[in-house]
């Protein structure tokens, strides 16, 4: 079978939608999109190729591997072309679609090629940075300025931009658009502070501090779409359909948000909206972002521990078993949604999308992965519900408080030999991944523990430690003794007996 490349699509049957720029009218390269991953190439790469092929925008993408390590040589062998594959539900209905995406240019790896970077970076045409360099990316490490690439994002980004500064002279429309998709709030402004960290400690020149403040402009943005990335259980299968071996294969959802928080003359840059996408351009980002976490990642958080520890795997037996379906149901439409600052009808039909995203069967989406962190994923995700259905009812959720029992049920675990921290579920075993010194705390809070015990004093002191939640829960009124009483009936029969009961 051929492999996927520019030449492969002259020669050979493709069964993929796809648009490719004529060869002498190039469009020239307007985006420097540094992370090669799944979801930048599922993501954003995909709209700006819809946005291309509809008329809206005319630019090219050049990737950057964020690491030494990466795909570069895998995407230049396939001159930059991949398949999009879409499928879901929408509206009810099954939604599948296949698309080449054919906007990016190639990729650099910059610990290689840094010259190539610089000189990117230096070009006029360039206008956009997209990134996505995980959480944990977007901050301040000491490093010295010099010839080579730096290790760090911020760093690179300033490096990039001094380039830039002494290239083009510093004129108002020399400065850069950088959209950054890392999963932090405020993200474009921690990474603007992060780069004039940089700037300051190497000594350079007031006046560029004042370019990059005055006429670059970094936009705090929103992401959504599940992109679980190569389908490699049905990859074989999949190119035989498509006409072509394609290494670089990546599985999404159909549904997807973009919310940029800017200037609202940047959207005619980067048109994606006129398009039919739902990106979207707003002086405040704040209510999408609540919207999301709370709804989204709130009833993740809230039901994936329970259903966990109740012997399911995946999003998807979630919302296809009856006791935990009916739970989550509950919690999402009865204890979340309510508090959600949105109009009402805005908030219930995200809300329905989302339980169509998460019965999705094309998205094998493991709740043990979704457990990592949970901690401090209740503290930002469901604790501001809890207080505001307090705030409103006097007592604490029966579901949202069943999901605190069952997050220090998951948490009831022990150090072994190798220094990992495992739980036990009726299946067996399993990892517990979190802040070391939070896990200790938990150890020894279930310590000498025995079936049968009375919890309220072990429910009080996990509640009470501010080292877990950042203040006193037992504050919150009815929530301690909810916990309590959950937490015993998951101890004494199990956790689906226990949360039929609510």
């Amino acid at each position: 079978m051929l492999a996927l490349n520019r030449s492969t699509l002259a020669t050979t049957q493709v069964r993929a939608e796809y648009s490719l720029e004529a060869g002498a009218g190039k469009p020239p390269v307007k985006i420097l999109q540094i992370g090669d991953g799944n979801f930048l190439r599922g993501f954003a790469d995909w709209l700006i190729d819809i946005a291309n092929g509809a008329g809206h925008f005319n630019g090219r993408v050049t990737i950057a591997q964020p690491l030494a390590r990466g795909i570069a040589d895998l995407i230049n062998a396939q001159d930059g072309l991949y398949t999009v594959l879409l499928r879901g539900v929408q509206g009810g209905q099954t939604f599948e679609s296949r698309r080449i995406v054919s906007c990016v240019d190639k990729c650099l790896n910059p610990y290689a090629q840094w010259d190539e970077m610089l000189a990117l970076a230096a070009d006029p045409a360039l206008r956009f940075v997209i990134s996505n360099t995980t959480e944990a990316g977007i901050a301040y490490v000491a490093e010295a300025q010099g010839v080579a690439c730096p290790d760090n994002f911020p760093a690179k980004i300033a490096a990039l931009l001094w380039a830039r500064y002494h290239a083009l002279g510093g004129t108002a429309a020399s400065g850069l658009v950088f959209l950054p998709c890392e999963l932090i709030e405020a993200n474009g402004s921690k990474l603007r502070a992060t780069v004039l960290q940089h700037v300051e400690a190497w000594g350079l020149p007031a006046a560029f501090a004042e370019w990059i403040k005055a006429h670059n402009h970094f936009c705090n943005t929103l992401v959504d779409r599940i992109v679980p990335g190569y389908p490699a259980a049905e990859a074989a299968k999949l190119c035989e359909e498509l006409g072509y071996e394609d290494k670089l294969l990546v599985a999404a959802e159909p549904f997807l948000l973009w919310v940029i928080e800017g200037p609202a003359h940047l959207a005619d840059e980067i048109p994606m909206h006129k398009a039919g996408l739902d990106v979207v351009w707003t002086d405040d980002l704040q209510p999408y972002r609540t919207r999301k976490v709370r709804i989204l990642n709130g009833a993740h958080t809230a039901s994936s521990l329970a259903a966990y520890c109740a012997g399911l795997d995946t999003v998807q037996q979630m919302t296809e078993d009856p006791v935990v379906s009916k739970y989550l149901k509950q919690v999402m439409f009865e204890e979340i949604v309510p508090f959600v600052p949105l109009p009402d009808a805005e908030r219930k039909a995200y809300a329905d999308t989302i339980m169509e995203r998460f019965a999705n069967p094309h998205i094998r989406h493991e709740l043990i992965s979704i457990a990592l962190n949970s901690v401090s994923k209740w503290q930002v995700r469901v604790l501001p519900t809890v207080k505001d259905y307090v705030a409103a009812h006097g007592k604490a959720p029966a579901g949202l408080s069943f999901s605190l029992a069952a997050l220090l049920n998951f948490y009831h675990g022990q150090f072994d030999t190798k220094g990992e921290f495992n739980g036990q579920r009726d299946s067996g075993g399993y990892p517990i991944r979190d802040n070391p010194e939070l896990l200790t705390t938990l150890g020894e809070a279930w310590r000498g523990w025995q079936a049968g015990e009375d919890l309220v004093a072990r429910v009080r002191g996990m509640l009470g430690d501010a080292r877990l939640w950042g203040e006193d829960l037992n504050a919150v009124a009815g929530l301690t003794e909810q916990v309590t009483t959950a937490l015993s009936a998951i101890k004494a029969g199990g956790v689906k007996s226990a949360m039929a009961a609510i």
